[in-house]
């Protein structure tokens, strides 16, 4: 993986804990694991971040006890430094915020300050797995069980040695640390490690041949449902491999996007569509209408983009026809 150091995780969240948790460590001394999150009094403790960064997952730093400060600007960011800044966090697949990945990592090392970058859903491309760590990054977060297609309940964080080594003794099998609870069985470590073998042997132009070829099946069989389209959609950073893009009249398809989606859900077999679907609330660069069908095939199986045909096609018919 052309980095320093790596370890496995129970997740890329539990990634983001043990490398805040590093660097609590780093910045405080080996007593710190003992002490998180419950009494923090004279630790330093604060993580700087764009305000746009701050997402649902960050309470995976909070565990630590750790203070987020915001910035918005390049100028709040380099005034943002205190000595009680322990790390810089990155949301890399953030809608938002002005301050670029390399600004970021430069801006903090001049202040000798280590900085997580996660990257939970951001392969492919497969380079990733090394970019951000020689861009700079000091470590690293992610998802075994997306795009590597690992173990479900598995992760990686990346980077520097003495980190890795400080996230390892905030996690199980030691006992007084934020980590216990995020055991990682041996059955967890070889399926990472073969996902790994497996996902670093594939190309990332085969990846997008496949999936428009299984976007194409899907939309083939939906072509004369009345008013509908259909395009090859690739978000621009997570997850950032081409997913089907559907629209239609609803006043002519009398069946909203959500209900589609619950239809597939609960039919046989069950079927899930992207969360976006007939949702505002869609994330990393998804279009944000709630008229919309997204088809993720990158997870399906052989065979199963035809029956994933096959359903939105009796689905949207019979709305049609009614």
């Amino acid at each position: 993986l052309k980095c320093d150091a790596a370890m496995v995780t129970c997740g890329a969240a539990s990634a983001v804990t043990l490398g805040t948790a590093a660097c609590m460590s780093v910045a405080n001394g080996p007593t710190t694991g003992h002490l998180m999150p419950a009494d923090m009094t004279g630790l330093k403790n604060e993580v700087i971040t764009q305000k746009a960064h701050r997402y649902d997952y960050d309470h995976a730093m909070r565990n630590c006890g750790i203070k987020f400060v915001e910035v918005e600007t390049i100028e709040q960011y380099q005034a943002a430094f205190t000595p009680n800044t322990v790390m810089c966090f990155f949301y890399n697949a953030a809608d938002g915020g002005s301050i670029s990945r390399q600004d970021w990592v430069r801006i903090a090392h001049a202040h000798n300050v280590p900085c997580l970058n996660d990257a939970a859903a951001d392969v492919p491309p497969i380079s990733n797995l090394w970019n951000y760590t020689q861009m700079g990054f000091d470590l690293v977060a992610f998802s075994g069980g997306k795009g590597m297609r690992g173990p479900q309940n598995a992760g990686l964080l990346l980077g520097r040695t003495n980190l890795i080594d400080a996230a390892t003794k905030n996690n199980s099998p030691n006992d007084d640390c934020v980590g216990r609870g995020m055991k990682v069985a041996k059955e967890q470590i070889v399926g990472m490690v073969a996902a790994i073998d497996w996902f670093t042997s594939q190309s990332d132009a085969e990846f997008e041949a496949e999936f428009r070829r299984r976007c194409e099946v899907i939309a083939a069989a939906l072509k004369d449902i009345p008013t509908l389209t259909a395009e090859v959609f690739i978000p621009p950073v997570a997850n950032n491999v081409p997913h089907l893009l559907i629209r239609y009249d609803v006043a002519r398809v009398k069946i909203a996007p959500k209900d589609v989606s619950r239809a597939l859900r609960h039919g046989t077999p069950s079927i899930e569509l992207n969360p976006s679907t007939g949702s505002t609330q869609a994330s990393a660069g998804i279009p944000k209408d709630p008229n919309k069908i997204i088809v993720g095939v990158w997870m399906l199986e052989p065979g199963e983009d035809a029956i994933v045909a096959r359903r939105l096609r009796e689905v949207l018919l019979q709305a049609a026809n009614s």
